[in-house]
């Protein structure tokens, strides 16, 4: 996580373009072959920060009560993760606003962002079993390559709420906190799917 909070800080502080893999592997005090040992390019870096962020939520919707309905489960992990001060700091948010944004500018930093979604949407659908889903079959192998279509579709609806919420936030002005922060963009986003037919 140091390899991946040094590239965050270069690239935020410098840009990505002026930010070369031998100042990452500088900043956070290791040789540049052993990022090579790590990581295929500096890009990929940054991969550990947006999975910690993902995989924060994920974990929110598994640790949510047993009692709760799949739709409220979502909304207590989107108040758990995307709520600052409460899942991540305000100071961090403005980070994630700017990798999300070089997301946008960079295909290679797009990809990784796009890989840590889909890794986070195949361990929801792992949860969303362990929650009591429907799975078409029973492998102890690989949950997410056996579950039902209608459950990985839940599951890739439920991580476009939260998706789509960070990056809308990202792409503006608004404070982390309030009406147009990434919790409440979420929560509107869920309540927009008020009629979905949650597996």
């Amino acid at each position: 996580m140091e390899i991946a909070r040094a590239a965050a800080g270069l690239f935020v502080r410098h840009g990505l373009r002026a930010t070369r893999a031998e100042d990452i592997a500088q900043a956070a005090g290791i040789a540049p072959r052993t990022f090579y040992r790590y990581f295929a390019t500096k890009e990929e870096a940054v991969a550990p920060l947006y999975a910690a962020g993902a995989q924060r939520w994920v974990e929110a919707v598994r640790e949510a009560p047993g009692e709760l309905s799949l739709p409220q489960a979502l909304e207590h992990a989107v108040r758990r993760t995307l709520t600052p001060g409460v899942g991540v700091s305000a100071a961090s948010w403005e980070w994630v606003r700017t990798l999300i944004r070089m997301s946008e500018a960079s295909p290679a930093l797009r990809k990784v962002w796009a890989e840590v979604c889909r890794a986070a949407e195949d361990t929801l659908v792992e949860v969303l079993v362990e929650r009591g889903g429907p799975a078409a079959t029973k492998s102890d192998d690989n949950v997410a390559g056996t579950a039902s279509s209608e459950l990985r579709f839940t599951a890739a609806v439920a991580s476009a709420v939260v998706r789509v919420a960070v990056e809308s936030w990202a792409a503006g002005t608004a404070p982390a906190t309030g009406p147009e922060g990434p919790a409440e963009l979420a929560l509107r986003n869920l309540a927009a799917l008020r009629d979905f037919r949650w597996a």
